[in-house]
């Protein structure tokens, strides 16, 4: 097929890049990309996890300078100097990784800059009021009186949303903001953005979901190493061809065939009830060679009753038998030595030390242990650096460098030095919960592989997502979770899109 330019569609000009490369000690994040917004349009940036799109959106945003390279706005060449800048053009951002302050309120986030005041006072009531106001016009039920550092991190993300779409805008820049969103908030996000649409704001968008691509895109821009390799219209390209044009390679199918061979039980789960009650008395199995997946909507109890096994939350009630064993104290030191593994969906806040590198984050939970250490005190660095290296290659870290701060890769390589974590020990049970947040299809299809090999070598594994796809095409079984209750357990082709929904939604339609 032929694939169009960059100016090859939409009505006025908003955003023209020209030949913007940006380059870091020793990388070259972007090489001489183009780029276009127009007008009312959504304009997705597409590519694998380390091809240059949140470098590209930090230039647009004011947050980077680039190397060279020319940013026009409204047919001027412009220079954001930063992103308070940016933000007086009317060019606002939501990023994956959210620039909230735990510390304050809802109310004071959203105003925070631009304080309201009376007579050189702060005026709380009026923020207070506006703040009320915000969100009650954008239909996000969150107190905003209540601290961020309380909130889950789908309330989290409307805030952020909220902040932006209080403001003026022109040009609107999202970063993955379906990832910690229910099907709920996600159509609410989605009516938003028609009306920005509508009211002539020119939206940035990357998602790895194809049919967030296919519901509200206009255009989509391929980025593949740092380079640009096409923009094409939605309408005019498959999801195969827009897959192989951002890994570079023919990708026969997203979800591997995975055999069902369940063995012994590993961990039993019986009445158990969360201190919190975010879980109610529930009741589950586990056995050797099976996915078994934890479905519902964010805060439905299916990550909480996973956590409360793992040690992570408290437990009220119920019982918990893990190898035959019954725990009556359960802590994540505990669950680690008796060989559960738990991975939590906020790589950055649980699951990885940002500031270490890669060889130390993989080999963190796994210290103790005699391949690693002598008498638990001396640390054997050359067997350290050594399994590092190995499980880095098995996941296909990239660029392979161990002794690298894993806060300056990509996402979807954070992601696989998290992954690789769960291999330095003797695991039973694999609980992977969200892990394919923010990670793009070519990541997603290694994972995805990842999973499968460990079922097929007899390990359990619980896949706890929100994705739903991911619950229909890799569980064997799945526990569907509403409102802290589980609801019901789908077996095999009992595993439908039709029956997942409904007891997603059973108690608002019974």
């Amino acid at each position: 097929m032929r694939y169009g330019s960059p100016d090859s569609t939409g009505g006025p000009s908003l955003l023209k890049l020209e030949k913007i490369s940006k380059r870091f000690p020793g990388v070259s994040a972007l090489s001489k990309v183009d780029f276009d917004l127009r007008e009312g349009e959504v304009h997705v940036l597409f590519g694998e996890n380390g091809a240059g799109k949140s470098t590209l959106i930090n230039i647009v945003a004011g947050a980077l300078r680039p190397t060279s390279g020319k940013v026009m706005y409204r047919g001027k060449e412009t220079h954001f100097p930063n992103v308070h800048s940016a933000r007086k053009h009317g060019v606002h951002a939501v990023f994956q990784e959210f620039s909230l302050v735990p510390q304050l309120t809802v109310e004071q986030n959203l105003f925070l800059g631009m304080e309201k005041s009376r007579n050189g006072l702060l005026d709380k009531k009026k923020m207070h009021r506006q703040a009320k106001e915000i969100l009650g016009r954008l239909g996000f039920e969150i107190d905003p009186g209540k601290k961020i550092i309380y909130l889950t991190r789908a309330e989290q993300q409307m805030v952020e949303i909220a902040k932006v779409f209080s403001s003026d805008l022109s040009i609107l820049i999202l970063d993955e903001p379906t990832a910690s969103l229910t099907e709920k908030e996600t159509i609410r996000l989605f009516s938003l953005i028609e009306k920005a649409k509508n009211n002539n704001v020119g939206i940035i968008y990357i998602t790895h979901r194809m049919g967030e691509i296919r519901k509200i895109s206009n255009r989509v821009t391929v980025l593949r190493d740092g380079k640009y390799i096409t923009t094409v219209k939605t309408g005019d390209v498959t999801d195969k061809e827009l897959v192989e044009l951002m890994t570079g390679r023919v990708i026969d199918q997203i979800f591997p065939t995975i055999e069902y061979n369940p063995g012994r039980t590993v961990l039993s789960v019986d009445n158990i009830t969360t201190a919190d009650r975010s879980a109610r008395d529930v009741s589950m199995q586990f056995r050797e060679g099976e996915i078994v997946g934890l479905a519902g909507l964010v805060g439905s109890g299916k990550s909480e009753i996973m956590r409360a096994c793992f040690g992570i939350e408290a437990i009220k009630s119920g019982k918990l038998t893990f190898n035959g064993n019954a725990l009556t104290r359960v802590t994540p030191s505990k669950m680690l030595d008796m060989g559960m593994f738990y991975i939590p969906p906020d790589r950055r806040n649980e699951g990885l030390v940002m500031v270490r590198n890669v060889r130390e984050n993989i080999t963190l939970s796994a210290l103790s242990r005699r391949r690693l250490s002598s008498c638990s005190i001396f640390l054997k660095r050359k067997n350290e650096k050594k399994l590092a290296i190995d499980l880095s290659v098995r996941l296909n870290l990239h660029p392979m460098r161990t002794e690298r701060r894993v806060d300056l890769f990509s996402g979807g390589n954070q992601q696989k030095a998290l992954l690789a974590k769960v291999l330095t020990r003797n695991t039973k049970l694999f609980v992977f919960d969200e892990p394919t947040v923010g990670v793009d299809v070519g990541t997603r299809v290694a994972i995805y592989e990842f999973l499968r090999d460990l079922c097929q070598q007899g390990a359990a594994i619980a896949l706890i997502s929100s994705d739903l796809p991911e619950i229909l095409n890799l569980t064997h079984r799945a526990y569907v979770f509403h409102r802290g209750d589980l609801r019901t357990e789908l077996i095999g082709a009992e595993i439908t899109e039709q029956n997942v929904l409904f007891h997603f939604f059973k108690q608002e339609t019974a």
